[in-house]
């Protein structure tokens, strides 16, 4: 799974709308945040749970919301150490 999340095209999911969610990243043609998505999976809701709740989300949504937060995170982290 490693290797999707790593290759995935999150921007195909993933956009910024201004007065949408306050302009947090939500996923396309939706008002369902990615921060919304990445809580549920760190209180541990597994994927298909998700998706059954929330129909117009898919199992690409959530590889999508991971592959987002990785790539936050990498882009921290050259930040960081620039400084």
């Amino acid at each position: 799974m490693a290797d999707i999340i790593i290759r995935m095209n999150w921007q195909q999911h993933i956009e910024r709308v201004p007065g949408v969610m306050l302009g947090k990243p939500v996923f396309r043609g939706t008002r369902i945040t990615v921060e919304f998505v990445l809580e549920r999976l760190a209180q541990g809701a597994r994927p298909d749970d998700i998706v059954r709740s929330h129909p117009p989300l898919t199992a690409e949504h959530m590889q999508a919301a991971l592959a987002y937060a990785l790539s936050v995170v990498r882009q921290d982290e050259m930040l960081e150490s620039a400084t």
